[in-house]
């Protein structure tokens, strides 16, 4: 970033900070998240002026209701604060692109891995001051963490709020790994699935005798999502069945960081022959690479897909279907699968705090310190305590000392939930605020999340319990390699970083990303013995697109990184 650039924005928020403060909008003081502080409110005995705010985000949000949600009303009765939000539809890389070329930018912005488009433009704000200023409950929570939230060695302003990486997480829940419906496995046995030929088996057993459901409807053995960016979820298997842990497109070796595009690593072709050989066998669906994500997610909500590699955030919302209608048994269990029993299941392997995807402010953001206050509301005690919890008396009661979700809307959650989010905003707000992540405990030594073990057992169905039991766990955690036989990520996870647009590894991975997106749907739906062949043209076209110059350029801002998060 150049230099005047910095000018521009440093000066752009001393003159909106101070535009603000006269117009009389200001903190509490003093307070932290720990004490309760609604320092993104009003202080005592003042009322904030009402602001509307835009807001852009690269996540998609299919139960936003305009702040109408009974948790959306408090927040803007705490903070004065309103959004006028608009979420990605499409490719959300497109957006950011043209808002950072015309200049039109939202008040707020959740640009996750394109930030670094809005920081070439002079978009976005360095936050140092605002944070240091105005939002103390973001300044306790991330302590001597917030070095993890500069941009770069280089530029060590502060884009973004992160909002994706918890604080101090311990997690309880899988959401991910593969999935097979409760049905299949019970039908089956139980039997052991740890290998992607566990997995086969146990499908093909199942269609084999019912090829089709009860409406005379074909049952799928795998269906794929692989509609625009959801490609990702299918090709971050590749990694995951070969002991890869999420670092995005890339491999690290985790003594040298050495970056390598993780496709050319010989075990992930693998992976994707056998990708080919479930299509050549019927157990494929032939659609996955043609069908959208409402395709895709109809099909789950029908009942009729019996397994999946895909992460429960990306088909919640079709298991929400079943789990309305009644299906508890046509609804999915998380299983570690990989690709034979020398790999481990990395769904656990720890990034610690990485300070990546989140919220910026625009550098024409009508008020700044509304803003920051917004945010530092959110990431209070009470602010979080709201977001997953809800309204005490309406979602939950204080038994004991101990937060209970209120019978009747934890039957609402397990069943009904896109409704449910819709009407009370429980949980809709986690992807805009910096947050302590599971396992960890506010002020009230209640946890900040629902997701611990006593309430996950409090939200599974009989079938599910049914299947748990049978595996001898308490919880799908239970089945996957644990955190402490991971070592620690000294860079985080790597698919977090923000690169300049310009940089080498950016304008390079485009190129590998057409290719690869192109090559894998034609490897896989191809016959089986032109695989090989394919994959080899794949390689080829990699190499000559660049790829040795873009592992070269991603793996110095691995270092770079690791670097800078070594300094104080």
């Amino acid at each position: 970033m150049k230099p005047e650039k910095k000018g521009l924005i440093a000066s752009s928020i001393v003159a909106l900070t101070l535009v603000s403060t006269l117009a009389g909008c200001s903190g509490n003081d003093g307070a932290t998240a720990g004490e309760g502080n609604n320092s993104g409110g009003s202080s005592a005995g003042t009322e904030l002026k009402p602001v509307t705010l835009t807001y852009f985000s690269e996540d998609s949000s299919t139960n936003w209701n305009n702040m109408k949600d009974e948790v959306g009303k408090i927040i803007t009765e705490k903070t004065g604060v309103t959004l006028d939000a608009e979420f990605a539809v499409g490719d959300p890389v497109q957006k950011i692109s043209l808002i950072a070329a015309t200049g039109n930018y939202p008040d707020l912005i959740a640009a996750k891995a394109d930030v670094g488009k809005l920081v070439d433009a002079g978009a976005i704000l360095d936050l140092t001051d605002l944070i240091e200023k105005h939002a103390p409950n973001i300044k306790k929570m991330l302590g001597d963490k917030i070095v993890r939230t500069k941009y770069s060695l280089e530029d060590q302003a502060i884009y973004s709020i992160p909002t994706w990486s918890a604080v101090d997480e311990k997690k309880f829940k899988a959401d991910g790994g593969f999935e097979l419906q409760h049905r299949v496995v019970k039908e089956a046995g139980y039997p052991e699935i740890q290998t992607v030929k566990d997995f086969e088996k146990v499908i093909q057993d199942y269609i084999t005798k019912h090829p089709t459901d009860e409406n005379g409807n074909k049952n799928i053995g795998l269906s794929l999502n692989g509609d625009d960016w959801h490609m990702y979820q299918v090709t971050n298997a590749g990694f995951q069945t070969t002991g890869g842990p999420d670092d995005g497109e890339y491999y690290i070796d985790q003594e040298t960081h050495q970056a390598t595009y993780h496709f050319r690593r010989p075990e992930e072709k693998e992976y994707f022959r056998w990708l080919n050989h479930m299509n050549n066998i019927g157990l494929l669906d032939p659609e996955s690479f043609l069908q959208k994500t409402d395709q895709f997610k109809a099909k789950v909500a029908s009942g009729r897909v019996l397994g999946l590699a895909d992460p429960e955030w990306d088909y919640g919302d079709a298991q929400n279907a079943l789990k309305a209608a009644g299906k508890l048994d046509q609804t999915y269990g998380h299983y570690p699968v990989t690709m034979s029993k020398e790999y481990k299941d990395t769904s656990f392997w720890p990034a610690g705090f990485d300070g990546g995807y989140g919220i910026s402010i625009s550098s024409k953001c009508k008020d700044p310190v509304r803003a920051i206050q917004f945010l530092d509301f959110l990431a209070s005690e009470e602010g979080q305590i709201l977001n997953n919890w809800g309204i005490e008396g309406k979602h939950y009661t204080v038994e004991g000392g101990k937060r209970v979700i209120i019978p009747a809307v934890q039957e609402r959650m397990d069943n009904d939930n896109a409704a449910f989010q819709k009407e009370a905003g429980v949980g809709l707000y986690w992807n805009m605020m910096v947050h302590y992540g599971d396992g960890i405990k506010d002020s009230t030594g209640n946890y900040f999340t629902r997701s611990y073990p006593e309430q996950l057992t409090a939200s599974y169905s009989e079938p599910e319990k049914e299947a748990l039991k049978a595996y001898g766990a308490e919880h799908w955690k239970d089945l996957f390699p644990a955190e402490e036989e991971f070592g620690p990520r000294a860079y985080g996870a790597a698919y977090t970083m923000s690169l300049a647009s310009d940089d080498p590894a950016v304008i390079l991975g485009a190129k590998m990303k057409d290719i690869t997106w192109k090559r894998i749907p034609e490897a896989v739906m191809s016959k089986p013995e032109e695989f090989d062949k394919i994959w080899a043209a794949y390689m080829a076209d990699l190499d000559k697109a660049g790829v040795k110059e873009m592992e070269e350029a991603y793996t110095k801002h691995i270092l770079n990184r690791i670097e800078l998060w070594s300094t104080k």
